[in-house]
């Protein structure tokens, strides 16, 4: 279902002499709900595979601690099935969520066809023909769907310094900012 258990990473950990709890607790505050890039979504601390020797350096009372760790990582297959709800719909398409995990978009293409944009209930339908004509199915917000991973995509959120394009700029006009993970996904054609 998309889980993966052996996610290893490590890092090192510095904690203050006071108030620190065990390592395995920082290490599940600093990682959880992160994604990290080209493996997927982190969801919790699996387990700690090894702790190596804490040092003290000059002028810093906190410990440094190198920690060894398997994460459970949520990266799903290309061609897997999942059920989640929509979140939202625009002319872009049908935004749905899995409830821990939210970038996910049908676009317009993918969607079962004919289908069109409702501006004005901001709603996808899809006109489902029968022997008795065509009948109007929102896919309205709140509502279970069905829908296959056909592609995802990474992309590099670390910061970086500004550009001389960007220092010489006077304008105020924030980034935008881009979900680090993304998948791509089309409507199953059940459900």
């Amino acid at each position: 279902n998309g889980v993966i258990i052996s996610a290893v990473g490590g890092e090192g950990l510095r904690r203050a002499c006071w108030g620190a709890g065990p390592p395995c607790h920082s290490v599940c505050v600093h990682g959880c709900t992160q994604v990290v890039y080209n493996v997927g979504l982190c969801i919790c601390l699996f387990d700690i595979t090894k702790l190596e020797d804490a040092y003290v350096f000059p002028g810093d009372g906190a410990s440094h601690t190198k920690v060894h760790f398997r994460y459970v990582v949520f990266h799903p297959f290309l061609d897997e099935i999942l059920i989640g709800k929509i979140k939202g719909c625009s002319p872009e398409g049908v935004h749905v969520s899995l409830g821990f995990f939210d970038d996910i978009l049908i676009p317009p293409e993918s969607l079962q066809q004919p289908a069109k944009f409702d501006e004005a209930e901001q709603v996808w339908v899809w006109e489902y023909e029968t022997e008795e004509g065509a009948h109007d199915l929102y896919m309205d917000t709140g509502e279970e769907i069905r829908f296959r991973v056909v592609d995802e995509s990474f992309v590099d959120t670390s910061p970086t310094g500004p550009s001389s394009a960007e220092a010489t700029s006077s304008s105020e006009e924030l980034p935008r900012k881009e979900a680090p993970y993304t998948l791509m996904v089309r409507r199953s054609p059940r459900g």
